[in-house]
């Protein structure tokens, strides 16, 4: 008898469902892996029917592992227009963390060799060198084992500094330190048996120059997760959350060489300040983006921190574009981006990573309160007026749909506007042109 595993493709078309196109079936199924009230309650409160993966389903909240599965070659599963699913296929090119560095890096270069202005340097003679000034919104970054040699010839420019080590595939904090001294990271190479060396196949790992100059509050570092909502990646739309918030670590940020390995000081990670005894249930280390933007104004001006806020617009906008091109733009998808953002004591933003399955557990009350709201409006967005899922649909929503978000970009209203005006102004020399 032959042990021989069963293909995936043989069972996927009916684990993941089929369903009858039209709309002339309005009872709209959902199913998910994440049994999180903030979904839950959402779907049930418009009506929807909640399914399992082998029933017909309209709407699919699922994890990154399943869409792999749904959208892998092997399964020979097709989506029908009545359905939505909340990532792409390929979404790790934003979040993955070496994947991100290098998109980003590709982008630079694309608009460098284009002569496109954005892609404008400083002047070489100026200390660390020459650097992008528009688009230099992340940390000098390199990816190990791979980069090592660059890397070290990095480091040796600066020896004093610090830089932080983060596995590529990881999340929550997970496998993060940081280190100063070449030795630290040759000592966990060999401790971690991990040879930096190209050819053999390791974990990666990307390293990062550490932002030793914080902006801090109450003597303490924290960082930004704002929410972004991409509907599609060509054309280019996309949303950002106004309720984002800042996370605070639970002790006083303390460089010194004493402190370099306590996660409580240079960690802003939820799931690793909640197991500090410092931790507050009750507000959970977080604080408003509409609070931080207050305490900015009364502190720094109003100023300096509307050109704070839209410095984060552009860095999260042009680092959607960086990964637009290589994107695959199925009009199933959607998706909810976590970005952490890390603001310097000059008030420079600093991308530092990109999360595709942003945590919807709620730590505190507000917590609730926002990730809930957070859900209704992404669906008021993602799908037709009629609540119905429909790939057809422009993906234009109306202003009142919007709710909490704000449009950052959509690539297609701005076609159509330049197409007018255009057109008017062909009008417009058509008509002087008969006066002449």
């Amino acid at each position: 008898m032959s042990t021989e595993p069963k293909r995936v493709s043989t069972n996927l078309a009916t684990m993941y469902g089929r369903l009858a196109t039209g709309h002339e079936r309005m009872k709209i199924c959902f199913c998910t892996d994440l049994d999180k009230s903030v979904l839950i309650s959402n779907f049930e409160k418009r009506g929807w029917v909640q399914v399992t993966a082998d029933d017909d389903w309209n709407f699919y909240w699922a994890g990154t592992g399943t869409c792999r599965n749904i959208f892998s070659v092997d399964s020979g599963y097709r989506m029908h227009d009545n359905q939505l699913i909340n990532h792409f296929p390929n979404h790790y090119e934003l979040s993955r963390k070496d994947l991100l560095v290098k998109n980003i890096k590709r982008y630079r270069k694309d608009l460098e060799r284009d002569g496109n202005p954005l892609a404008e340097k400083t002047e070489a003679n100026i200390p660390g060198g020459s650097k992008y000034l528009y688009l230099d919104f992340i940390p000098i970054t390199f990816v190990l084992p791979a980069d090592y040699n660059m890397f070290v010839e990095e480091y040796r420019k600066n020896p004093q500094s610090t830089w932080i080590m983060k596995p590529c595939g990881k999340s929550q904090g997970a496998g993060i330190f940081l280190i100063n001294k070449l030795s630290k990271l040759k000592r966990w190479s060999r401790e971690a048996k991990t040879s930096f060396h190209p050819q053999i196949g390791k974990e990666s790992y990307v390293i990062s120059r550490y932002i030793e100059n914080p902006l801090l509050i109450g003597g303490k570092k924290f960082d930004l997760r704002l929410y972004v909502l991409v509907t599609s990646f060509r054309p280019l739309k996309a949303y950002l959350f106004r309720l984002g918030f800042c996370r605070f670590c639970t002790v006083k940020y303390d460089t010194s060489v004493t402190e370099l390995d306590n996660m409580y000081v240079h960690l802003t990670n939820v799931s690793v300040q909640k197991h500090g005894g410092e931790y507050n249930n009750h507000h959970g280390g977080k604080w408003s983006v509409q609070n931080l933007r207050l305490y900015l104004e009364g502190t720094r001006g109003k100023e300096v921190t509307d050109k704070l806020f839209g410095s984060i617009t552009w860095l999260i906008v042009h680092s959607l574009k960086a990964v637009s091109s290589v994107m695959a733009s199925d009009r199933h998808c959607f998706e909810c981006y976590g970005y952490d953002i890390i603001i310097d004591n000059t008030l420079k933003p600093w991308l530092v990573e990109v999360n595709a399955s942003p945590s919807l557990t709620s730590t505190t009350a507000n917590d609730r309160i926002l990730k809930y709201k957070l859900i209704d409006n992404i669906l008021n967005i993602v799908l037709p007026p009629d609540g119905v899922p429909d790939v057809r649909w422009s993906k234009i929503p109306s202003p009142d749909m919007l709710g909490n978000f704000d449009l950052l970009i959509d690539e297609e209203i701005a076609a159509q506007d330049d197409n007018i005006q255009n057109s008017n102004n062909g009008k417009h020399r058509s008509n002087s042109n008969r006066w002449k």
